[in-house]
């Protein structure tokens, strides 16, 4: 159904249409609007037979819905940011029972300093959890990644996490086409679970397993993982089939056939660099973009296919690994063949900050005339870095950083609720 909708509601209709039978959740922005729309639909009936739990804290919405997918139900929740990070342990046991929960993540900045704003901090987190983790471009991928997020769950039973960039997506309004009733029906099975706690056949669940045995269970949640490829792919030709639409699978290509320059990038910084491409292109740069939907499993084959052709391969960062620098970008060099291109990774619109195509046009000229350096950062006010480095060189007790480059920057206080500088 074609409409003019809010990225978290257009979500949170789809997952209605999936027909979970219990989601649980705590508020957290810039979530929150998936699970109250979700939650409205159990009040009113138009979700049944369905429980919605509210719970005390983003460990027990991952609990609940650990304990709600073990006894055979489709289990459904949400978070962000902290919130992840507050669940993780339970994170990793969903993956590691092997249980086909499906969760929205609204990517957004972890902490400290305090930062509500879009970037993949939170994601990159839980990378190595074991949960199959899914890119949204768009608000209508956003939607549809649900309805095959679903459905490739319950084939491999394996937990998989829908990430859509926060407040950029999640609070964005714009057409969708939300997946009908009856399409998703057709489309989305019956949940036939592999393994459901039963009474009558009791067994245990999340059993002690010592060192005769624990690596044989990881590996095959990378085994898992590694089926999960070519089911992605599968999944999203059949939806395109069904919805008449491309959404999902490993990767998207943009003019980047011929490319001496390929960017690759996650969620929807992808549509701005299609832009600019578009841009360069037109002044006759061969440029093109790779925007990675499946970033774990890791497309390997698809990223050492989509780049082979290019001179350099530029990898926009949402998200820094201090110490190293990229973590996209690491991925990226374990797949393309070692010494055949120049890799550049840029880390760029951490916190929120936005990423411009008047940048993105400068750092791709720097890269088609070599000018890049092995990690860059995009817009960053070197002189503020370099006043905070001499002032932790000069004075002993130099104070906290966060408060010392608010002072620099001439913002004395911050109502982040209001958007405000005080």
């Amino acid at each position: 159904m074609l409409c003019q909708i809010e990225g978290s509601r257009a979500v949170a209709d789809t997952v209605v249409a999936c027909r979970p039978e219990v989601v649980c959740a705590y508020p957290i922005t810039p979530q929150t609007h998936i699970v109250e729309a979700v939650g409205a639909a159990v009040k009113s009936g138009a979700l049944a037979p369905c429980q919605f739990i509210n719970v005390e804290s983003e460990f027990a919405a991952m609990s609940v819905a650990i304990g709600a997918s073990a006894t055979g139900a489709r289990s459904y929740t949400a978070t962000a940011s902290q919130g992840l990070l507050f669940m993780i342990e339970a994170v990793y046991n969903a993956s590691g029972l092997g249980l086909p929960i499906v969760m929205t993540l609204a990517n957004r900045a972890i902490g400290s300093p305090i930062n509500i704003w879009n970037d993949h901090s939170d994601a990159m987190a839980v990378r190595d959890s074991g949960w199959v983790q899914l890119f949204a471009e768009t608000n209508q991928e956003a939607a549809d990644l649900h309805v095959q997020a679903f459905c490739l769950a319950e084939e491999l039973s394996a937990p998989v996490m829908v990430s859509m960039d926060g407040f950029l997506l999640t609070h964005a309004v714009e057409q969708v086409d939300v997946p009908t009733q009856a399409a998703v029906d057709a489309f989305l099975p019956p949940y036939e679970p592999r393994q459901v706690l039963d009474p009558a056949d009791p067994a245990s669940i999340g059993a002690m397993v010592g060192p005769d045995a624990f690596e044989e269970v990881r590996y095959l949640v990378h085994l898992r993982q590694l089926q999960a490829l070519d089911r992605i792919e599968r999944i999203a030709e059949r939806f395109a089939e069904a919805f008449g639409r491309r959404s999902g699978g490993l990767v998207t290509r943009y003019r980047s056939e011929d490319a001496r320059v390929v960017v690759v990038a996650l969620g929807s910084i992808v549509g701005t660099l299609k832009d600019v491409v578009d841009v360069l292109r037109e002044r006759g740069e061969r440029v093109g973009v790779i925007g990675v939907t499946t970033f774990r499993p890791f497309p390997h084959a698809a990223i050492a296919e989509a780049t082979a052709n290019a001179e350099r391969v530029v990898v926009i960062e949402k998200a820094l690994s201090p110490g190293v620098g990229g973590i996209l970008s690491t991925d990226v060099l374990s797949a393309i063949a070692e010494g055949k291109h120049r890799v550049a990774t840029v880390v760029a619109g951490l916190g929120g900050r936005a990423i411009t195509e008047r940048s993105l046009l400068v750092l791709l000229d720097d890269a088609l005339a070599g000018r890049l350096e092995p990690l860059e950062f995009l817009d960053l006010d070197r002189g503020v870095a370099e006043r905070q480095l001499a002032r932790l060189a000069d004075v002993r007790r130099s104070g906290a950083i966060p408060e010392n480059i608010l002072r620099d920057i001439g913002v004395t206080g911050f109502a982040p609720h209001l958007g405000l500088a005080q």
